[in-house]
């Protein structure tokens, strides 16, 4: 994300930074109102992981003043959202976790299959050492 922000903020872009988040109903943080035995609505689960990406990003945010932000929490697995996103993109950035070897086969990588399959060009940015 970091990346993604220095690079429109160095270029001056007038396009929109839209930052998205993939969930599942496993992955959700608790709505506010959740209490055991009660089952939160799906809108319900939207709105906190929403409010869970904006509070993720805010920090990063701060830094980078002049660029224009978007934020998406995307009810779908991590690639296929990414790969839809960029259809309607000029650039995505995805981070790389680095898995390798064995791992890396068994379990694919969204950034793998953003290369492959996104519609626009793919800035893959690797862990700092």
């Amino acid at each position: 994300m970091d990346t993604a922000l220095g690079l429109a903020d160095q270029l001056r872009a007038a396009a929109v930074i839209v930052i998205v988040r993939a969930w599942s109903i496993a992955t959700a943080p608790q709505p506010p109102g959740w209490k055991f035995g009660y089952v939160s609505s799906f809108d319900e689960y939207a709105a906190a992981v929403h409010g869970e990406l904006v509070r993720d990003a805010r920090m990063i945010m701060d830094q980078y003043p002049r660029v224009a932000i978007s934020y998406r929490a995307v009810h779908s697995g991590t690639a296929k959202s990414l790969i839809d996103i960029s259809r309607d993109a000029r650039m995505l950035v995805v981070g790389s976790r680095g898995r390798g070897g064995l791992a890396g086969m068994l379990l694919g990588s969204v950034s793998d299959q953003c290369v492959r399959h996104a519609v626009c060009p793919v800035l893959v940015v690797r862990p700092r050492s």
